[in-house]
């Protein structure tokens, strides 16, 4: 879908511009302007891409296919740094989201069933619509999170079947040594839930809670999304494990009690 028309038209009113204004300073008619926010010109010409991207400091790609009003505000700015030549990590990442009619971000939840489909439709509002959202109150400002269901034993203590609730890393460089995610792969495997650790070769060490699984890499070419993990929501209670705390308070109490003797 094309949201030229109305990307322009949101950009515009976000610099408090009039349409004549914003005419002058791209050079054009306030007639052909308006054709652009009204959608008549369906097919703008490469002149009129280049000079609105460069006016808003905006790249081509987004201003095509991305509702910019769905954006958070650091999103924008984001995508604004990446229209001025400054981007930020490994490379600037734009999430699609959906709103409520409060204009406050959804938490999309994607169900196991609709784990093969995402692949392909994260980035399409559309598809997001149609999955289901949830809100919760105690979530900070600024960040956009979504739901993921997790399989199998990897990260256990967390139960097999848990739902994550994962906040959406823009700078993957940002991310530091070993924190937990949730990781859309392009390939086979989907979803995986890992410790990630940012490695220097454009790199990532996926490392799981569970000693049993062995750590690997990936190429971050082979990564679509990364959710830093938040919280997990499930009806089992994790069974307690016998940590290295405890280890030590009971040697600690042998010791005490064999001094005593």
């Amino acid at each position: 879908m094309n949201h030229w028309g109305e990307n322009i038209c949101f950009l515009r009113k976000q610099r408090n511009l009039s349409q004549d204004a914003l005419a002058a300073s791209l050079a054009i008619s306030r007639v052909k302007l308006n054709a652009h926010e009204n959608g008549r010109t369906v097919n703008p010409t490469a002149a009129d891409l280049v000079t609105v991207s460069e006016f808003f400091e905006i790249p081509i790609d987004p201003l095509l296919k991305i509702r910019l009003d769905t954006l958070s505000e650091n999103e924008l700015q984001s995508l604004t740094a990446a229209g001025a030549g400054q981007p930020t990590g490994h490379d600037l990442r734009v999430l699609a989201i959906t709103v409520n009619p409060q204009n406050e971000e959804n938490v999309e939840f994607v169900p196991v069933k609709a784990k093969a489909g995402y692949r392909a439709g994260h980035r399409d509002p559309e598809y997001l619509a149609s999955l289901p959202k949830f809100s919760f109150p105690d979530l900070p400002k600024g960040r956009t999170f979504r739901m993921f269901p997790t399989t199998g034993d990897s990260m256990l203590p967390i139960p097999e079947g848990s739902i994550v609730l994962a906040s959406y890393v823009t700078d993957w460089l940002s991310i530091k040594a070993d924190t937990r995610c949730i990781l859309i792969l392009n390939s086979e495997m989907e979803f995986v839930f890992k410790k990630v650790t940012v490695l220097k070769n454009n790199r990532l060490l996926l490392m799981s809670e569970n000693a049993r699984y062995i750590p690997y890499e990936v190429k971050m070419t082979e990564v679509l999304e990364i959710w830093e993990y938040d919280r997990f929501i499930s009806q089992e209670i994790p069974e307690r494990g016998t940590d290295l705390d405890e280890i030590k308070s009971m040697l600690g109490e042998m010791r005490r009690q064999l001094e005593l003797r």
